[in-house]
């Protein structure tokens, strides 16, 4: 996909880039894919060659300038101070930049600015006065390259090198491992330095060129997906058709629907033999393994039976004390209880344990690769579960009712499928019969 569906951004945003492995070139690529009036700058300096790759450059020096600007001529409008001696071009002062800031905002204009410097290494560490983020900034996107794995940690490959080894722990000249990037993009002194509160924080991590690093990548984003609202992996220099970021990582919940009162069963079904564990147990260990936190686990009818169960197991547990109304109560009671930097939600059924980590994993990773609004699996033409939501169809899912579940706003979004071959996947306990024919499918 490409870089604003990635990061998400909308009209008049401001997104700051900060870190190394290609700062510029990201923010002149997101530039390109945002097809309207983007305005650039920086609040430190550029290179005067720099300057070229925006379709026209303005030296501003006051805030009166910025008032007799013309945004609408150029895709996008480079904006700098003047250069120096040095070859590079100014940042522009505080008071003029808060000025070019409210113009964007108030236009809906997107304003992208380079942050910090690099000198084009792939990894770097900061220094006291670095990154210079404005206090208004609504995006903040910390910058990786994925090619100084395995390299030396010396001043070829990481910008302040010296830095790198403090925080990380490596010393000089040993090769860099997944180990100590996550160290440092995670650190309060690294990779979060500086970055204000009211930010969305965002981590690309560029030069995933070829299998080996992307899966490096993998591990970094998988270690580093609660420090970051969105982890990208991917590489701008070799871009596929889609776009330059090959996947993206967020923060996906799960919630377990458990509070049925199983009347046609006549006992909870929740609390059935699996392998010897009760179905709930089952269901709630895939989750964990699979990945998928926070785990929230809705109760209804026994509740202090299933709660009993999960009692040594590290998840949410919420009751819905009006579960007699139908399964969308639950489903309102498990959005309600996710925190609001989780993207999307994972919603399994209590009478299915059958359903693996490695469909749930394939499940996340469609949607890291696409973020389609529902992600599901298909079974021989035939729906299946778990869905996965993304956070924009949360309101619709509010607004279901009665016993309705997900499947109520099924025709009011885009559904990503995921082929699956197994139909076991598609058997759920209703009946004693139901209980008889799942068991004897795998041979119990």
């Amino acid at each position: 996909m490409n870089l604003a569906k990635a990061l998400g951004i909308s009209a008049g945003e401001s997104v700051a880039f900060v870190g190394a492995g290609g700062k510029t070139s990201a923010m002149f690529a997101l530039a390109q894919d945002l097809k309207s009036p983007v305005v650039l700058t920086t609040t430190t300096h550029l290179g005067v060659w720099q300057a070229g790759l925006a379709e026209d450059h303005q030296i501003v020096q006051s805030p009166e300038e910025i008032h007799s600007l013309e945004f609408d001529n150029f895709q996008t409008l480079l904006i700098t101070g003047p250069a120096g001696a040095d070859e590079r071009l100014s940042g522009l002062d505080e008071a003029t930049l808060e000025a070019l800031h409210s113009r964007c905002q108030r236009d809906g204009i997107v304003l992208l600015m380079e942050a910090d410097g690099a000198r084009q290494r792939n990894l770097k560490a900061l220094a006291d006065y670095e990154p210079v983020v404005p206090a208004w900034v609504d995006r903040v996107v910390v910058m990786a390259g994925l090619e100084a794995l395995g390299k030396p940690l010396t001043a070829e490959w990481v910008h302040r090198p010296e830095i790198f080894s403090d925080l990380s722990g490596l010393p000089m000249r040993e090769s860099i491992r997944v180990e100590e990037v996550v160290t440092v993009l995670g650190s309060d002194h690294g990779g979060l330095k500086g970055i204000p509160g009211i930010a969305h924080c965002q981590l690309f991590l560029n030069q995933a060129d070829g299998s080996p690093l992307m899966a490096k990548g993998n591990r970094i984003a998988q270690q580093l997906s609660d420090k970051y609202e969105r982890v990208l992996i991917g590489s701008l220099h070799q871009p596929e058709q889609e776009g330059s970021v090959f996947s993206t990582h967020s923060e996906i919940a799960g919630v377990v629907l458990a509070a049925g009162g199983s009347e046609r069963l006549g006992k909870p079904k929740q609390l059935l033999a699996w392998q010897g564990k009760p179905f709930i147990y089952q269901v709630v260990i895939n989750a964990v393994e699979a990945g998928l936190a926070p785990l929230v686990v809705i109760t209804g009818a026994d509740h202090l039976l299933v709660e009993e169960v999960l009692r040594d197991l590290s998840v949410q547990i919420v009751h819905n004390p009006d579960w007699k109304e139908g399964q969308s109560t639950s489903l309102k009671a498990g959005l309600a209880a996710l925190p609001d930097r989780c993207e999307g939600v994972m919603f399994l059924l209590s009478d299915q344990p059958q359903i693996s980590p490695l469909l749930i994993r394939g499940l996340l990773e469609l949607f890291y690769e696409h973020r389609a609004p529902i992600t599901a699996p298909m079974v021989n033409g035939q729906r299946g579960n778990p869905v996965l939501f993304a956070r924009e169809t949360f309101v619709a899912l509010s607004n279901v009712t009665g016993d309705q579940g997900g499947r109520a706003v099924f025709n009011q979004f885009e559904i990503d499928w995921l082929p699956w071959i197994d139909e076991r996947l598609l058997l759920d306990v209703d009946e004693e019969g139901d209980l008889d024919s799942l068991n004897r499918v795998y041979n119990f």
